[in-house]
């Protein structure tokens, strides 16, 4: 291989493994206490992401690296909390 070559696939490559990180606003329906804010944080956490609720806007953001969870496992691990994700 060509120098050029491999230097093009060492970048690729560590292109790769750098995080792609990703912040989204959610609006999410039903929470409305402290209770809410544990249960929804807790859970995007577990997927290994960052969430914060805004109880007076109905917010969500998540940050999150979306080479290691999908929005879509996020907005599923919000629902499975008894909350709807509409936007």
């Amino acid at each position: 291989m060509k120098s050029e070559a491999i230097n093009a696939v060492m970048r690729t490559a560590k292109h790769r493994e750098e995080p792609t990180m990703q912040n989204v606003n959610l609006k999410v329906q039903g929470m409305s206490c402290g209770h809410c804010v544990n249960s929804v944080e807790g859970a995007v956490k577990k997927l290994g992401a960052a969430a914060k609720v805004d109880l007076g806007s109905g917010t969500v953001a998540v940050d999150f690296d979306e080479t290691k969870v999908t929005l879509d496992a996020i907005k599923e691990s919000i629902e499975d909390q008894g909350y709807d994700v509409v936007s």
